[in-house]
């Protein structure tokens, strides 16, 4: 592993991304070109596109990308199996192609500027570089506010999760060999890979507007996607329906006591209204908590099957591995053109 100068792999998931694939490529090839010129990393340093089962023209592009610019790789996956496990599929067939590997998204929100900094990070010894926001200004104001709770929520959980980030990471080749490990089928990457242990720093960065497209990630998505962090990685909501028990035990008592208090005084007529409460009350508790327990024996019956995550329908690689871009003397006018 060459830690001053080491072969960077760039990972994309993708899906949908017809609208936007041609000017990330290009973007991010101007940054691995850059970096080359800086040798801070070697010239047969590569980007992977995943493609995570798009109905639209993205894998065809991506073959086209793949065949004009020899540092484009492309890896199709057979179905859609959403957004975390395309993004482990890439991770893990990059992983022994290259020293550190980059994710980010293709919509080009996150900053692809600071990847420069990854790497800069990465040569101080860092094995994990989380992409962190500044600010969240971009965002709606119910999304801005419902992220802060979620993230407060994890916290208070006692769980790892690193606040205003999302996958946009540097990853070392040591640290993807520890999240191979990692077996889960409910996948939640920004819970586990704080778990890997190893050194680990941020860099800080403003989110910019999405360059085309719309957004994957709808409210039912993001709740979801919530819900799946939270269980995934934590027993607390189990442990909050057990407390609620004992809470509703303890009123229980409460209630059988005044109860009987009010018989021996000859008070004994119930109120229809407090009736009512009481057993939609209950109710509802009980349905809550039959719904948390689901949540968890659904997770372990996916868990038991061992069903894989992802299928590789076609793999691309890429085609400097001998250092195709630097004989080919690939300038920033011929990246800016597209080499045309």
């Amino acid at each position: 592993m060459n830690r001053q100068r080491p072969k960077l792999g760039i990972v994309v998931p993708c899906y949908n991304e017809e609208p936007v694939i041609e000017e990330t490529v290009r973007q991010l090839s101007e940054v691995l070109t850059s970096l080359m010129r800086e040798e801070l990393i070697t010239q047969d340093s590569f980007l992977l596109f995943v493609n995570d089962g798009s109905a639209d023209r993205t894998w065809e592009l991506i073959e086209q990308l793949h065949d004009r610019y020899p540092w484009v790789s492309g890896l199709k996956l057979a179905a859609n199996v959403g957004h975390q496990n395309a993004l482990l599929a890439g991770l893990m067939q990059a992983k022994d192609r290259c020293d550190c590997t980059i994710s980010i998204d293709a919509d080009l929100q996150d900053d692809v500027r600071v990847i420069r900094d990854f790497v800069l990070k990465y040569r101080e010894g860092y094995e994990i570089v989380y992409g962190v926001r500044r600010k969240r200004d971009t965002d709606t104001w119910f999304k801005r506010n419902s992220a802060l709770g979620f993230y407060r929520l994890m916290k208070s959980m006692g769980l790892k999760v690193v606040h205003n980030h999302a996958d946009y990471r540097l990853m070392s080749r040591a640290a993807l060999e520890h999240l191979s490990k990692f077996r889960e089928v409910n996948l939640f990457l920004r819970g586990l890979v704080p778990l890997i242990g190893l050194k680990s720093t941020e860099v800080y960065y403003d989110r910019l507007e999405r360059f085309a497209g719309e957004s994957k990630y709808p409210l039912k998505k993001m709740i979801n996607f919530a819900l799946e962090g939270i269980t995934s990685l934590s027993v607390e909501p189990i442990r909050f329906v057990t407390g609620s028990g004992f809470l509703c035990f303890g009123i229980s008592l409460i209630v059988g006591i005044y109860s009987l208090i009010s018989k021996l005084m000859g008070n004994t007529v119930s109120g229809w209204t407090s009736l009512m409460l009481s057993v939609w009350f209950i109710g509802g508790m009980v349905l809550i908590s039959l719904g948390l327990i689901g949540e968890y024996v659904g997770k372990i019956y996916k868990e038991v099957k061992s069903r894989p995550l992802y299928l590789i329908e076609r793999d691309l690689p890429a085609q400097n591995t001998s250092g195709a871009a630097a004989s080919k003397g690939l300038g920033a006018e011929q990246v800016n053109g597209y080499g045309r």
